[in-house]
C-alpha cells in the first residue's frame, strides 16, 4: 500500500473532540480482537478502520485493500426493514444498535429540523421496494408456502449455535452445547489463567473475545424480511463481512424465528404511501447528507466525492475524528479508534500485507487460525461439534488453520470453497461460509503468492514416474487409509473423514507428499498417523519398503481413483466376523479403547499376547493374554462402542506417563499426559517381523519403545533413551516408573509386585535398583535414570 504522508510530529497539533467518550465505539471484530489493547504502533489497525467505517467511500484512496466497506444495498428497505426503527436510528444510530458502523450524520442538524428531515428520509426509503427474490421449490429443495412464518425456535436455537453464527455473534446464554470429551488443549485452557496463555505454548489457542453485535434484530427486522437475508445475505450486504452459511430456506426461518423469538409475523415495514414533495425532499436528503456514498438505491444521484484521503488536512479544527461539525458524519470513535487513526496517518512504513489485510476485513480470524493469529476463542470450541458427536479430536469440528494453504490448495479449489462449492468434511457441522465473488476475487491468488504456490512443482518432479503403479497405492490404501476416509463415496460403515477421491484436484503433488511422509509436521495435534516414521516405511512388502515409490504409488491410485477397484477391506465389508486374529504376523489396529483413549493403538501378536498402546497420552496402558479385539466397532460404528479386549487375563499397565523430570524422589509425579507433559509421538516403526517400536520425544531425549511376547505369556519392553546433545558434559537426569498401585511389594532387586498383581522386573543394566515411595495413597516404584548419550534396557512384564 502506498504510504499516506503526514509527519508524526503533527499528531499532537490535532485537538482531540470536546464530546465525551460514547458508551459504545464502532465495533470493528479485527480491530476489536488485535488492536483494541495493542500497546504501542496500532497503525494497521488503522488502516483497517478506514476501511470498514468506509471513510474511503468519501476520501478514495488509491490502495486497493482500502476501498470501503460500505453499507447495506437500499433498493428493498421498504420492504425489508420497520419504519419505527429506522426512524429511530436515523436519529441516534448508537443508541438504537450499539457498535454499529453507521455514523450520526444528522448530528449537526438543528433540532427542530430533524424530524422532518428523518420523516423526508423515510418518505423516500419507502419508496424502495425491489421486490424479494422467489424462492422456487424442488426435488432437491422443497419450499413451504410463506416458509418465513414457519419457522421452529427451538430448531433454530440448534443450528445458530451449530452452523457458525457463534463464531461471530454472541451465543445465547442458556444454550448447552452437546456433552463431549474436552481436548487436551482445553483441558490445559481451563486450568490456565487466561493472562497466562501465551506462556502455555498453546497461544493459538485463542482468549475470548467480543461479539459482533445484533442489535435489537426483532424491533428491526419483520419476519420475512430477516428470513430472506440469513437465506441469501450477498443480496444486501455485498461486501462479504455478512457471509451467507448456505442456509436451506426453512433453516434460515428457524434462525430467524429464534433471534426475533416472540416477534408477531405482521410487523410493519416502512413502505407506506407518501407524498411526492416529501419522497423528493428525502432523496435529496440522502445526497446532501451524504448517505449515496455508503448506500445503493434506485432514482439516485451519483456520489459525493469528497477530498482525496491524501489530501486532507488532518490538523483541521473540525473533522471526522475530531469534533466534526455539521455535514460532516460523527463516528463516536473511542480514544484508541482515534490514535490509531492518527497513528496511520502518519506512519511511514509497516502497511498490512494485503492478504492478512483482507483476512481481517472478512474476520476470518473468528474461525481460522493463521500464522499463530485468529482462531475459534476459547468460550466458543464447545459449540464447534461434529455430526453425530463422532470425537475425530479437535480437527474433527474446529475450521482448520490456513497456515501454508496457498502451498497446499490449488487456486481453482480455493475458489470453491470460496464461493461455497468446496465442502469436503461432511461431519463438520460448523459449515464454510459462502463469500460474494467480489469480496473474495483476490484471496486465492494471495495465499498462493504468500506461500510459495504460484509456481508448484508437477507431479512427475515430486514423484517421477508413475505408470504400473497404481496397483501397489490400493494396497498400501486397504492397510490403513480406508479405515478413516471414504473411497469415491464408498467407505466402512461408519467412516465420515474427507473422501480420497479428488485430492489430486484439491491439493498440490508436493504438499501431500510432505504430508504423508510427517503428518505431524505440516498439521501438528493431527490424528492423521504416520505410515513412514523416521522416514521409513512401515510396511516393507509393498515395492521393497522404498519410501518414495510408495508415496508415487499412493499419488498413482489417487490420480486414477475412477478406474480402481474398490480397496478389500469395503468389498468385504458386509462379512459377519470382524475378529481379528494374529497368525504369522503381529496386527496393529488403530482404534478407541476405553483405557487406551481415542487414539488407541492396539497390538496382537500371534504368541496371544496383546498390548494397547495411548498415543495421545504417550504410555502403554493394557495388557492381555487369549483372543486380540474385534474390528467391528471400528470399521463400522465409528468406535461406537469403544473397542475392548477380547481375551481374558487383562491387567492396567502403571498409569500416568512413564517418564518425567523430577527434583528427587520426595517429588509427586506429574498427572499431565502427552503434549502437556512434554512428550511429542513420532508415530512407529515395524521390523521385518511386523512387531512395532513407538517413538516419542520428552525433554531433551528421543525414545524408542518396544514391546513383544515372552515366555511364559509374559510381555517384553525393550527402551533405548538417546541424549539429542549426543555426548553430553551433563548426563540427562530423567525418572522411570516402572510400577505403581495402591500397595507394593518386592520380591527381590529390581523385581516388584503391585497389588493388581501386575510384577514389573528391569534388567539392572539400568543402573539403580530405584526407590519406593507413597504419594497420595498410591505407592511407585520410580527409577533414577542418567543418560549420556543412550540409555538401553529391559522390562519384563508378568501377570
Amino acid at each position: 500500500m502506498r504510504n499516506i504522508p503526514l509527519a508524526l510530529s503533527m499528531i499532537p497539533a490535532i485537538s482531540l473532540p470536546a464530546f465525551g467518550e460514547p458508551a459504545a465505539a464502532p465495533f470493528v471484530a479485527g480491530f476489536d480482537r488485535f488492536y483494541q489493547d495493542a500497546d504501542g504502533d496500532a497503525t494497521q489497525g488503522g488502516l483497517l478502520l478506514l476501511s470498514e467505517l468506509s471513510c474511503t467511500a468519501c476520501h478514495a484512496a488509491d490502495d486497493d485493500p482500502l476501498q470501503p466497506k460500505r453499507g447495506p444495498r437500499l433498493e428493498g428497505a421498504g420492504l425489508r426493514l420497520q419504519r419505527e426503527w429506522l426512524g429511530r436510528f436515523l436519529s441516534d444510530p448508537q443508541s438504537v444498535k450499539p457498535g454499529t458502523t453507521m455514523p450520526d450524520v444528522l448530528h449537526g442538524v438543528p433540532t427542530e429540523e430533524k424530524d422532518d428531515t428523518i420523516r423526508a428520509l423515510l418518505a423516500f426509503l419507502s419508496t424502495q421496494r425491489a421486490p424479494l427474490p422467489v424462492v422456487d421449490s424442488t426435488a432437491s429443495m422443497p419450499v413451504a408456502r410463506e416458509f418465513w412464518n414457519k419457522g421452529d425456535p427451538e430448531q433454530g436455537r440448534q443450528l445458530y449455535h451449530q452452523v457458525g453464527c457463534v463464531a461471530c455473534h454472541e451465543p445465547h446464554k442458556h444454550y448447552k452445547s452437546a456433552t463431549r470429551r474436552d481436548s487436551q488443549v482445553e483441558k490445559l485452557l481451563a486450568q490456565t489463567d487466561p493472562d497466562s496463555v501465551g506462556e502455555t505454548g498453546i497461544s493459538g489457542a485463542a482468549p475470548p473475545v467480543r461479539s459482533v453485535p445484533h442489535g435489537r434484530l426483532a424491533a428491526k427486522y419483520t419476519r420475512k424480511s430477516l428470513t430472506f437475508f440469513l437465506f441469501d445475505p450477498e443480496r444486501v450486504r455485498p461486501a462479504g463481512r455478512m457471509p451467507g452459511l448456505k442456509l436451506r430456506p426453512d433453516e434460515a426461518a428457524h434462525i430467524a424465528r429464534f433471534l426475533l423469538n416472540d416477534q408477531p409475523g405482521n410487523a410493519r415495514s416502512i413502505a407506506e404511501v407518501e407524498g411526492a414533495d416529501l419522497i423528493r425532499k428525502g432523496r435529496d436528503f440522502f445526497h446532501t447528507l451524504g448517505c449515496v456514498n455508503c448506500h445503493s438505491a434506485t432514482r439516485i444521484n451519483a456520489p459525493r466525492p469528497a477530498k482525496r484521503l491524501t489530501e486532507l488536512d488532518w490538523t483541521a479544527e473540525n473533522s471526522c475524528l475530531a469534533a466534526p461539525s455539521s455535514g460532516q458524519p460523527k463516528f463516536h470513535l473511542s480514544e484508541v479508534q482515534r490514535r490509531a487513526i492518527l497513528q496511520t496517518i502518519a506512519a511511514e512504513a509497516g502497511r498490512l500485507p494485503v492478504l492478512e489485510f483482507r483476512m481481517l476485513q472478512l474476520n476470518c480470524y473468528a474461525c481460522h487460525k493463521r500464522n499463530r493469529r485468529g482462531g475459534v476463542d476459547t468460550a466458543r470450541r464447545r459449540y464447534f461439534v461434529t455430526a453425530g458427536h463422532v470425537d475425530l479430536g479437535d480437527e474433527g469440528r474446529i475450521p482448520p488453520p490456513l497456515d501454508s494453504v496457498g502451498g497446499k490448495l490449488t487456486q481453482d479449489w480455493l475458489k470453491q470453497v470460496l464461493s461455497g462449492t468446496g465442502d469436503v468434511r461432511p461431519y463438520m457441522l460448523a459449515r464454510m461460509p459462502k463469500f460474494g465473488g467480489e469480496s473474495v476475487v483476490s484471496l486465492p491468488g494471495a495465499f498462493a503468492e504468500a506461500d510459495g504456490g504460484i509456481r508448484q512443482l508437477s507431479a512427475s518432479e515430486v514423484f517421477g514416474d508413475t505408470q504400473a503403479l497404481a496397483a501397489a497405492g490400493l494396497t498400501l490404501m486397504d492397510t490403513g487409509c480406508v479405515q478413516c476416509h471414504p473411497f469415491r463415496g464408498e467407505h466402512l460403515p461408519g467412516v465420515v473423514g474427507i473422501d480420497l477421491a479428488g485430492i489430486p484436484d484439491r491439493i498440490h503433488p508436493k504438499w501431500l507428499h510432505d504430508f504423508l511422509l510427517n503428518p505431524a509436521r505440516l498439521k501438528p495435534r493431527t490424528r492423521m498417523p504416520t505410515f513412514f516414521p523416521n522416514g521409513r516405511s512401515a510396511n516393507r512388502r509393498v515395492l521393497d519398503g522404498n519410501v518414495e515409490r510408495q508415496l508415487a504409488a499412493m499419488w498413482a491410485c489417487l490420480k486414477e481413483i475412477d478406474r480402481q477397484p474398490l480397496p478389500k477391506k469395503i468389498v468385504q465389508g458386509n462379512a459377519y466376523n470382524f475378529e481379528l486374529v494374529p497368525k504369522d504376523r503381529p496386527i496393529l489396529l488403530r482404534t478407541f479403547m476405553k483405557q487406551a483413549g481415542t487414539h488407541a493403538i492396539a497390538v496382537g501378536f500371534p504368541e496371544k499376547v496383546h498390548v494397547s498402546f495411548d498415543a495421545e497420552q504417550v504410555r502403554v496402558a493394557q495388557a492381555w493374554r487369549g483372543r486380540f479385539i474385534d474390528a467391528h466397532g471400528t470399521w463400522f460404528d465409528r468406535f461406537t462402542p469403544p473397542a475392548e479386549p477380547l481375551g481374558t487375563d487383562v491387567i492396567a499397565m502403571p498409569p500416568g506417563v512413564p517418564f518425567a523430570l523430577l527434583s528427587d524422589d520426595r517429588d509427586r509425579w506429574p498427572p499431565a499426559t502427552g503434549e502437556e507433559a512434554g512428550y511429542r509421538l513420532g508415530g512407529y516403526r515395524l521390523d521385518l517381523s511386523g512387531v512395532p517400536t513407538f517413538l516419542y520425544t520428552f525433554d531433551r531425549v528421543d525414545i524408542e519403545d518396544r514391546f513383544e511376547p515372552a515366555a511364559g505369556k509374559a510381555l517384553k519392553r525393550r527402551l533405548v533413551i538417546r541424549d539429542r546433545r549426543g555426548e553430553a558434559i551433563q548426563p540427562a537426569q530423567i525418572w522411570f516408573r516402572a510400577n505403581a498401585g495402591r500397595h507394593i511389594r518386592r520380591n527381590r532387586a529390581y523385581s516388584y509386585t503391585n497389588d493388581q498383581g501386575l510384577t514389573t522386573i528391569v534388567s539392572n543394566d539400568v543402573g539403580h535398583p530405584g526407590k519406593l515411595r507413597s504419594v497420595g495413597g498410591v505407592t511407585e516404584w520410580n527409577i533414577p535414570l542418567e543418560v549420556n548419550h543412550e540409555k538401553v534396557f529391559e522390562v519384563h512384564y508378568q501377570w
